[in-house]
Order: structure tokens, then sequence, then C-alpha cells
């Protein structure tokens, strides 16, 4: 590997499935220290063990602000610093248009746009002493599209979009970047309801699942092919090395063509 990450130091939430756990094992491997977050103990532990001494693994909630403190502060106390911070956690919402109720909204908003919201709360001091670091949100191409099926999901992800031009603009001047990523159709758990439901079904009937997913998802892109996770991961890192450094502000859509296409079939 080329160590593009050589001397940094990371945290990545909802890094025990998908997307996040693609993007700690590529960070890890590309020379960074990495604390990541997630809700299942056991997958983290197991991640942390297969790492080894350059990751942490810390239990922990994103909806709940004391948890992603204390995940900040475990990389500031053994690896001394805080270069990239990976706001990434996230996972479907309930509610439509005419039957959401309140415990929908603030579950939708906690989950997808306050995790962010107190994720850079609690990095910005740290990073603005050191005079550099790197922010990267999880946005989503349903903050583009209107037609994704998840009210609450698509309303958070276009706030996540947001935030990362308002942090972005505020924390430039002390050398702090903010930028997110929108991927397209990414084969991940969440289309079965999140990883947590996923590790209770069948593993034969999650693999066939996943290969239809795979199939749909593919039909629906220019490329004719589905994201994987690692398709995510490489654009993260691309933001979090020195030769992003020079982007701010920008949400980076990682979609195949999805969005431009819109409802276009290319494949079966």
């Amino acid at each position: 590997m080329s160590e593009r990450l050589k001397g940094k130091v990371a945290v990545i939430t909802g890094g025990t499935s998908g997307i996040g756990e693609a993007t700690v094992e590529l960070f890890v491997r590309e020379g960074a220290r990495v604390v990541f977050t997630g809700r299942n103990a056991v997958k983290g532990t197991e991640i942390a063990a297969r790492l080894g001494a350059a990751s942490r693994f810390v239990q922990g909630d994103v909806r709940h602000e004391a948890d992603i403190k204390a995940a900040i502060d475990t990389a500031v106390a053994d690896f001394g610093r805080l270069d990239c911070l990976f706001n990434n956690a996230g996972g479907p919402t309930p509610g439509g248009l005419e039957t959401v109720t309140p415990q929908d909204f603030h579950y939708a908003m906690d989950l997808l746009l306050g995790s962010a919201v107190f994720g850079i709360k609690h990095a910005a001091p740290i990073m603005k002493a050191q005079g550099s670091g790197s922010i990267i949100n999880n946005s989503s191409v349903a903050a583009l599209r209107t037609h994704m099926g998840e009210y609450l999901y698509s309303m958070a992800k276009a706030g996540v979009t947001q935030l990362t031009k308002v942090a972005g603009m505020e924390l430039a001047p002390f050398g702090v970047t903010v930028n997110s990523v929108s991927p397209g159709g990414i084969a991940t758990p969440i289309f079965f309801g999140g990883s947590a439901r996923a590790n209770t079904l069948d593993p034969a009937h999650v693999d066939a699942s996943m290969d239809k997913l795979r199939r749909n998802l593919a039909a629906s892109t220019p490329l004719r092919r589905a994201g994987l996770p690692h398709d995510i991961a490489h654009g993260v890192l691309y933001l979090a090395s020195d030769e992003g450094r020079y982007v701010n502000c920008h949400d980076l859509v990682i979609d195949a063509g999805m969005t431009a296409a819109g409802r276009t079939k290319f494949g079966d």
C-alpha cells in the first residue's frame, strides 16, 4: 500500500458494517490509526482484533452525543491527535408524508443529521488547535432526488449536505476542511433494514438477497454494476488524504451516473 494516511488519526462512526467497515479497513491499510464506533460489540471487537494495534473499537450509538464524544476522546487519549472524522453512521428511517410521527422524526434527525452535527462539535476544537483536519460527512443521492422512497431519510441527508457547506465555510480559516460523499445505490445491509436486522437473518437468505440486490442496482446505473462499500471508502480516502486538502464544502457524488440517469433502466 502507498500509506496515503501515514501518521494520521481518524474517527469513523458506524464502522462495523457496510461503508464504515470498508473505510476502517482501508484507512488502516493506508497507514492511519483508527477509532471506530458501532452498536454491535461482538462485530466491533472482532474487527479491532483483526486489524491490530492501529485500531480501537468504542461501542456507541451516534444518537447520543456522549457516545460520539467518547470516540473522539479515545482518539486523542490513545493516539494524541485527530486528523479525520468520518461521520458515517446511519440507517433506514420509518415514516411517510402522511404517516410520520414525532418519534419517527426525532429518530431520523438524531441518527442522520444530529450525529454529524455533534461529531463536528467535538472534532472542531481539536482540529482548530492543530491547524489542520478533515471532516467528511456521509450524505446520499437521496438528498438530490425526490423519488427515493424514504421521506425523512431524504430530508435529513439534504440537511447533511447543507451542514457540510456551512461548517466548511466556518472552519476553513483554521485549516480544517469539511466535505461530504453522496453514495448512490451501494449494496449494504441498509437495504435489509440495517446491519442489526441483517444479522438476525439466515446467512443463505442474506447471500441470495444480496445477489438480487446487486443485479437490481446494476440495472439502475449507466455502468451496469452495483456500487460496493469500497467504492465509497476510496472516495473518503481521497478527501482525508493530503491529495484532497484543497477540496472544501464539496459534495462528492459517487453513484456511477445514477442521478444523471434519473429513472432510466440500463439492464435486466
